[in-house]
């Protein structure tokens, strides 16, 4: 069934907090609301904090203060506050410490369920250990390297109830570039795992901990490890200790440190373009005001004190900025959060089907190609299961295809439940663009500006441009701004502030349409240039995905002597099929929709496309290997075998 423009059911809308809100506070329209409160950051902003029930311990003296420039916006100056207090203390000080906070899921089956009363206390011994027994204290980093579970959420809590600053590394990384991100933020503690569920496989992470500890330079003094799989571990005394033997005896309420609204919380590495990964500082305001306005406003997750028992569930690990802005948006509102070691697809297919309908999500998220995924492999089990308790869905980390958005709406929604499709970045820990439960959407759209975020589409010379694609740029600070680059200011103003000046430029190549509605078209990086016309990656993957025949695409440009770049597609077939026929089908879809000069010059059948374990197909490789340079951090990948296969095959047809 096509739909052109899908509304939301009116049931939907009246129970949905953005509408109860809209009505206490005379606004007509969403569009009016988001309009008030980009054009009046100090009234949204301002208030904010109130509306979601933040707990000061002083209370600010002002909003915002610019006197630095916009690039150096500082955010409630004169107040104090702490992010883990917030998200944990004040929800048992509320009454709420029997709710559940968070369920665990591992691959084996076992399931751990924690209430806040039980997170505070785990989150208050491993206060004690870090400040009482390390002497951590303002400003010093923890790292955590290990995947969504119980021990790696109390970790990063602790580390900012005492005003030390979370770090959390992805857990597939490899030792090198873990070192990395332990030397660039100067670690002083580690927290890792002895091993975890992957595929069936045991993933012996404390191993390769120790090998980054090593190449990262003695760095770090403390190893502190969660005992998962019952594993030997190589051991260094003095050095190593058992998570559940440290914390044993720690009992009793941790005070909070009282910090400025503006200290780090998070310290979250972004991977550049080149070089050295980037180094997002993430505030204590802004790793709770962001992440709980959109899950308050747009995910429509009803707080504790609404009476909701809502469920969030976003596919993705805690080395990625979706995984705190999980926890820390979900428990600010006292509602819950669902974590699953391992693989979406093992031990069988319907694992993510199965876990919806035991754990009663009612907010689903995921990168688009594990839809995608979950559309190829576990599609004709959908029916066998319960997924009524879902309210709404979420896709972030890439844009979404169409065939992929009408595959979730219809068939996982019934065409009932909104696609909040959302874009934003780790050095915003948040949205830029995302729509709310009470707006028409079209497929594929992300419909508009975050509620306080002033945003805009560019074009070269910095004018903003409708209906023809541009720049995603925000022309106001907002909180959740990373607050500069770790110990790099420099390269802080070069990466974000000096393509336009004064004005925050994204990275993101984005569209408004006639309508209205706005597009992601993918990276900027990812924009392709043929004899000086642009297109979008996305843009092209979203028409070749439409096609029966292909489950995946991936669009590149490859260096051309004349041309400058000529378009190659990588498609991942469904069954059956005659490659040069699928080739030809393909560059006739890319012309009908785009016209003659996007004419691939290149279609390549593949059997898989790298992927990270959250799903998303990391194009970059392709870009990589197509301008013969060796393509970093690998260890990212699910499939890392993928990329021999892709090097042979671009050399082949001329790039590299």
């Amino acid at each position: 069934m096509e739909k052109k423009i899908w509304y939301p059911p009116r049931d939907i809308v009246d129970q949905s907090n953005v509408k109860l809100f809209m009505d206490k506070h005379g606004f007509k329209s969403y569009e009016e609301l988001v309009r008030r409160s980009s054009e009046d950051l100090k009234w949204f902003w301002g208030n904010l904090p109130e509306w979601l029930g933040v707990e000061w311990f002083r209370e600010p003296k002002a909003v915002v203060d610019l006197s630095r420039g916009v690039e150096w916006a500082q955010w409630y100056r004169g107040g104090l506050l702490n992010a883990a207090y917030n998200v944990v203390d004040r929800i048992v000080k509320m009454g709420y410490g029997h709710r559940e906070a968070f369920t665990w899921v591992g691959e084996d089956g076992e399931v751990r369920r924690y209430t806040y009363l039980q997170l505070k206390d785990e989150v208050d011994r491993m206060a004690k250990l870090l400040s009482q027994d390390y002497g951590l204290g303002v400003g010093d980093v923890v790292a955590i390297y290990a995947p969504m579970m119980p021990e790696s959420i109390a970790a990063m809590l602790a580390a900012m109830k005492v005003g030390a600053v979370a770090s959390p590394i992805f857990s597939g990384f490899a030792p090198p570039a873990v070192a990395e991100r332990l030397k660039l933020g100067e670690a002083r503690v580690l927290v890792t795992v002895d091993g975890y569920l992957r595929r069936g496989r045991r993933i012996a992470l404390k191993e390769q901990a120790d090998q980054a500890v090593k190449l990262a330079g003695g760095a770090v003094e403390h190893v502190i490890v969660v005992r998962r799989l019952g594993i030997d571990v190589p051991w260094v005394e003095g050095r190593d200790e058992w998570y559940d033997r440290a914390i044993a005896g720690k009992a009793g309420s941790a005070e909070p440190e009282e910090l400025d609204p503006e200290h780090p919380a998070l310290l979250l590495f972004t991977s550049g373009t080149t070089g050295r990964p980037k180094g997002a500082v993430i505030s204590h305001a802004g790793a709770i005001l962001q992440p709980g306005k959109e899950h308050y406003f747009n995910l429509d997750i009803h707080p504790a004190w609404r009476g909701g028992e809502d469920r969030l569930w976003w596919i993705t690990d805690i080395g990625w900025m979706m995984g705190p802005w999980q926890v820390l948006g979900s428990q600010l509102l006292g509602a819950s959060h669902l974590m699953a070691e391992g693989a979406i697809d093992y031990p069988y297919k319907s694992r993510v089907w199965r876990l919806i309908q035991e754990h009663r999500v009612t907010h689903f998220g995921f990168a688009a190609t594990v839809a995608r995924m979950l559309r190829a492999v576990a599609s004709d089990t959908v029916e066998d299961y319960d997924l009524s308790s879902i309210r709404a869905f979420g896709n972030t980390g890439e844009p979404i295809d169409h065939a992929t958005w009408m595959w979730v709406m219809e068939k996982l929604g019934g065409w009932r439940r909104p696609l909040i499709n959302l874009s934003g970045g780790t050095e915003v820990f948040g949205c830029i663009l995302l729509p709310s439960p009470v707006v028409p959407l079209k497929p594929t759209t992300l419909w508009g500006p975050a509620l306080g975020v002033d945003a805009d589409v560019f074009d070269d010379e910095g004018r903003p441009v409708r209906g023809e694609p541009g720049y995603l740029v925000v022309k106001k600070p907002f909180p959740s701004m990373t607050r500069g680059l770790w110990k790099d200011p420099e390269r802080y103003i070069k990466t974000y502030w000096s393509r336009f000046p004064g004005v925050w430029y994204h990275g993101d190549y984005a569209l408004v349409d006639e309508d209205g509605f706005w597009y992601i078209l993918g990276r900027a990086d990812d924009v392709i240039k043929v004899a000086g016309k642009r297109i979008g990656s996305a843009e092209l993957e979203s028409v070749l995905t439409q096609l029966p025949e292909v489950a995946e695409a991936a669009c590149i440009g490859v260096p051309h002597p004349i041309k400058g770049e000529v378009i190659a597609c990588f498609l991942v077939p469904k069954g059956g099929y005659d490659a040069e026929e699928l080739a030809s089908k393909a560059r006739k879809a890319v012309v009908d929709r785009f016209g003659k000069p996007f004419a691939p010059e290149h279609v390549v059948i593949v059997s898989e496309l790298p992927k990270t374990r959250s799903g998303k197909i990391t194009r970059r490789v392709l870009r990589d290997l197509a301008r013969g340079v060796e393509p970093k951090e690998l260890s990212v990948l699910e499939n890392p075998e993928a990329v021999e296969k892709l090097r042979d095959i671009i050399k082949r047809i001329g790039g590299g």
